[in-house]
């Protein structure tokens, strides 16, 4: 039988249960067909079962050691690569000298050996045939990879930078023209900038200022009584308004520096002598209030002096004029210094072309949407152009002048509130007309484009900072984990961290802030900067140009904050639903009531403070010890030498100038009886609750009570 074989032959096979075929051969030997079968021992059996022993058939399996054992020779190493050589067409014989890294001499002499190269005979010749190159680069030993030339990168990087717009090149001599010029009226608060506005335009803007200041930046366009037009830009004069105050001077021609006879030069008044000698903008001074009794002309040529203004009575080039805007005096003389400046400096403009303006002023108008007030510097703006300014944009619906008239066109150095804006630009952007709206928005694209890489860059150096403090503490826990040892476990110190925890658990202050104009808020957001108080957290949760908003509301309900407006107003059903949540709305028309409310509000979420107050002072004369029980009680005797000792208040032993204890009193007696005070003069005997105290002679009890004293903000705003 076929199994008895398979047996008999498996106990042939050693200890391992494996044999090589040429050693099972020398145990059993058959043939094929020829050789007897090994049978079953039975007569007369069929070979039915036999036994192949070629070694093809009796493979030998691999035992464990083996099956374990590493292979221990080396694959066959790869043939080195040749270096790759980026190649391009019309590529010159230099730059193909320098892709391969050889000696000019040396691709010359393999041009000998590659058709067609005849032509190639000089460095900066363009090898127009590809064959060429790529035979030249094989007979170097090297690879080539058709690649783009260097100057497409370097175009495509170029054609990326111009997707902005930008200023037209200077214009010709004969394409500019006369225009008017563009004056800014600046100075110190309350000096009387407006009030000059109104008696050169015959108008009463100051009679609708709030608080008698001004707060906004304005442009007027007033006829002279010459018949010439002037451009008058009047600034705010309080300390808030330092940006507006800039932005002026950077788009004017001219400088009118207010200054009041009786006050002289202030703060501000040297603040706009700063901006006009940066914007290197001439300056005519107007010495204002010279009708007051305590004007001072001389007085107020020394300070303009001292400010660096040298006049013309001082041998100097800047002209100066003694005014009363109130009352119409010297106005004549100070209209025909600004026309003479205007005449020396030449103001012309192009009028042609695409039309370049600055911002004045922005605000969201309930009627009208966006609005936005611009000076046009360049060009003639018309009805249908498109604008880009920042990264708004937006095409001119309609235009009107400084009274809310509409016109059609708008020349160089005429103000105009533009309507049609996509969304709403900052005082101070520049204008630019572009040629259609699709290049208007690729614009804005690409300037939004740029700022989110700048806020990226800023991101990650933030997370960078963050990565090093976590892996200096991380590798000084690891250097203490490794020096306590593998068996030792490290205890954590105190109670486990949170992974997320608020840095700011104190008081918190948030607002919501909103304001008439895009100048406005960003003067508040300027002063709001200047708090850097750790007591209390300021949070700006938003900030907007416009009325308030239900978003707005929602927004300060979540926060648990208010909102505080500026020169806007509250729509009633907005109003019902911050009164229904219980959100406070602040409104304010003058800045420095706003601010005066916010530090208000800071003061209030402070925690009160304690502080001590001394009521009277005892002087140890002698240390008594009673008998309570089994105990020994120190008792001081003592003489009040100041204000008076009462029972149920606080006391400090002081010895040599030293705080020995601080507690409160268990017993005061005069004589026998227990009483509630001692006045100056008497004497007593105290026991203070920790009876472990001792007195000596000599030492002081100082009797005083704890007051809770409301704190106020130490936020100074600087005005």
């Amino acid at each position: 039988m076929t199994f008895l074989l398979r047996g008999w032959v498996w106990r042939q096979l050693g200890h391992k249960g494996r044999l090589k075929a040429e050693e099972l051969s020398r145990v059993v030997c058959l043939q094929r067909w020829t050789t007897p079968s090994i049978t079953c021992g039975l007569p007369n059996t069929p070979p039915t079962a036999f036994l192949h022993l070629s070694p093809v058939l009796t493979k030998k399996r691999r035992g464990r050691d083996e099956k374990h054992a590493v292979h221990m020779n080396p694959k066959p190493q790869e043939k080195n690569k040749k270096p790759v050589v980026g190649i391009w067409k019309n590529m010159t014989v230099q730059e193909l000298a320098n892709a391969m890294g050889r000696d000019l001499d040396m691709v010359f002499e393999m041009f000998l050996y590659v058709d067609d190269s005849d032509p190639y005979h000089h460095p900066n010749a363009s090898i127009s045939n590809l064959r060429v190159i790529q035979d030249t680069v094989k007979r170097g030993g090297l690879r080539f990879q058709i690649q783009n030339p260097p100057d497409t990168v370097q175009k495509a990087e170029k054609k990326e930078e111009t997707k902005d717009a930008f200023k037209r090149p200077l214009p010709r001599e004969e394409e500019l023209t006369r225009r008017p010029p563009v004056v800014t009226i600046m100075g110190h608060v309350d000096h009387g900038k407006t009030t000059l506005l109104d008696a050169l335009r015959s108008s009463s803007i100051v009679d609708t200022e709030f608080g008698g200041i001004t707060q906004h930046i304005g442009a007027f366009s007033v006829a002279l009584e010459s018949g010439e037009r002037v451009t008058f830009l009047d600034t705010p004069g309080h300390a808030a308004f330092g940006a507006m105050r800039a932005r002026g001077a950077m788009i004017t021609d001219i400088v009118v520096l207010v200054v009041a006879a009786d006050d002289g030069v202030m703060e501000q008044t040297r603040e706009s002598i700063t901006y006009a000698h940066e914007a290197k903008v001439p300056i005519v001074v107007a010495i204002n209030k010279i009708d007051k009794p305590e004007a001072d002309l001389e007085r107020t040529r020394r300070t303009l002096l001292n400010a660096g203004l040298q006049l013309e009575e001082d041998g100097g080039e800047i002209q100066a004029v003694g005014i009363s805007a109130l009352h119409g005096t010297n106005l004549s003389q100070l209209v025909e210094a600004i026309v003479t400046q205007a005449e020396l400096l030449i103001v012309r403009a192009d009028p042609h072309g695409l039309v370049e303006a600055s911002v004045v002023e922005s605000k969201v108008d309930s009627g009208r949407g966006k609005v936005a007030t611009c000076v046009v510097e360049r060009g003639t703006l018309t009805r249908g152009a498109v604008l880009v300014a920042g990264t708004a944009w937006g095409k001119v619906r309609n235009m009107f002048d400084d009274g809310g008239r509409p016109v059609q066109s708008a020349p160089p150095s005429m103000p105009v509130q533009i309507i049609g804006w996509r969304d709403l630009p900052s005082a101070g952007d520049q204008v630019l007309e572009v040629e259609s709206e699709q290049r208007a928005k690729e614009v804005v694209t690409w300037r939004q484009d740029q700022e989110n890489q700048v806020k990226l860059v800023e991101t990650e150096a933030a997370i960078k900072e963050k990565l090093e403090e976590h892996l200096k503490v991380y590798k000084a826990q690891l250097q203490e984990k490794r020096r306590l040892g593998i068996r030792r476990k490290r205890r954590s110190k105190g109670p486990r961290q949170k992974q997320f925890s608020d840095e700011s658990l104190g008081p918190r202050v948030s607002i919501v802030l909103k304001g008439d104009v895009d100048g406005s808020v960003e003067a508040i957001l300027n002063v709001l900067d200047t708090y850097h108080s750790p007591e209390c957290h300021l949070d700006l949760l938003s900030y907007g140009v416009g009325a308030v908003t239900p978003s707005d509301v929602i927004m300060a309900e979540s926060f648990k904050g208010s909102i505080y407006t500026f020169n806007t107003t509250v729509p009633k059903d907005v109003y019902h639903l911050a009164k229904v949540k219980d959100v406070p709305i602040r409104e304010h028309n003058v800045i420095y009531h706003l601010v005066d409310r916010l530090k208000q509000e800071i003061s209030d979420n402070l925690p009160v403070r304690e502080v001590e107050e001394v009521i009277g002072e005892a002087n140890v004369i002698e240390e008594f010890l009673i008998t309570e029980g089994k105990k020994k009680i120190p008792v001081a005797g003592c003489r009040c030498t100041k204000g008076v000792l009462k029972r149920h208040t606080h006391y400090k032993l002081v010895r040599e100038l030293e705080i020995i204890h601080q507690g409160k009193l268990s017993s005061m007696r005069h004589v026998k009886a227990e009483v509630n005070s001692i006045p100056r003069g008497g004497e007593c005997g105290l026991k203070l609750e920790d009876e472990e105290v001792r007195f000596q002679p000599g030492d002081t009890l100082v009797c005083y009570q704890i007051n809770e004293v409301k704190q106020l903000t130490e936020w100074d705003p600087g005005f």
